[in-house]
């Protein structure tokens, strides 16, 4: 989708419109990564960021009809998305919300000591890693659902004020200064209490067993270390500007953007295979 020029966009739009299922699965492949990722930083679990991305991508296909062109095909994909993202309340976080007063406690005072080695034989580093990516992605779930969409819209997508500001329906100067607020509020407590991103004393290898113990990673189902990555460059290409808004931004590299899985495309797939084109054509 990046590569297209918004003029062939348009097109695949119409065509897709007017009962082009080819055109329409070319919409769905190339906004599904994106929608992928916006979800799980959201959203904290790959699990809710599946559920959410089949709900946003239906949303699009049977939205697609009062697309105009106004904005960029992203732009629109990116509001429908943030809206619905901002109001989900089915994701386990809406449940059992977080601050970041109860996960610096936890970092300060859980009990780590005398936990039982519960790997399950899986080498400790490579648990590791997965907590390490899951610890810094739950951590967004601390910050109240729009400022967490500003931070990862300015951060992980790096998107140019006046798009973040188009998408979250408020001006660019007041988009940049939520942005600068809380990316310095993230970094504080990286630096406070992080010791892979910042200068605090929280090792992810002396926590493995604690995480497990807690239910927060699964030995047997390491998401992020069977995720596929995809190149950073991937998420630069679907903005339509860039900015730099402060210099914080080497303290939030844990942002690394994955392929969606492939149980997700496979339900998408089925979806569009079973579908009557009907839902996306013009009334």
């Amino acid at each position: 989708m990046h590569k297209k020029t918004n003029q062939e966009i348009r097109a695949l739009v119409d065509q897709a419109t007017a009962g082009d299922k080819e055109a329409l699965e070319t919409l769905v492949s190339g906004m599904q990564d994106m929608v992928f990722n916006l979800s799980l930083r959201m959203l904290g679990t790959f699990a809710d960021a599946e559920d959410a991305t089949q709900d946003i991508l239906l949303k699009m296909i049977t939205h697609l009809s009062s697309f105009r062109g106004d904005s960029a095909f992203t732009t629109w994909v990116f509001r429908i998305a943030a809206n619905h993202l901002k109001n989900y309340k089915k994701h386990m976080f809406a449940r059992y919300p977080l601050s970041f007063e109860y996960y610096g406690d936890d970092i300060e005072n859980g009990n780590i000591q005398d936990v039982p080695d519960l790997t399950q034989n899986v080498e400790k580093e490579l648990l590791a890693e997965e907590l390490k990516m899951s610890c810094t992605n739950v951590m967004l779930q601390c910050l109240d659902p729009e400022s967490r969409c500003i931070f990862i819209l300015g951060t992980m997508f790096q998107l140019d004020s006046r798009i973040a500001g188009d998408i979250l329906e408020m001006s660019p100067e007041a988009y940049r200064q939520r942005l600068s607020r809380i990316r310095k509020k993230m970094a504080d407590f990286l630096g406070q209490y992080c010791g892979e991103y910042g200068g605090g004393r929280c090792k992810c290898k002396d926590r493995v067993n604690y995480a497990i113990q807690n239910h927060r990673i699964n030995p047997l189902q390491l998401d992020y270390m069977t995720a596929q990555e995809i190149p950073v460059q991937t998420i630069r290409d679907v903005k339509n500007a860039m900015e730099e808004i402060d210099d914080l931004s080497q303290d939030f590299s844990f942002c690394k953007p994955y392929q969606s899985p492939e149980r997700t495309k496979n339900l998408i797939q089925e979806f569009l295979d079973s579908t009557q084109l009907s839902v996306v054509q013009k009334s």
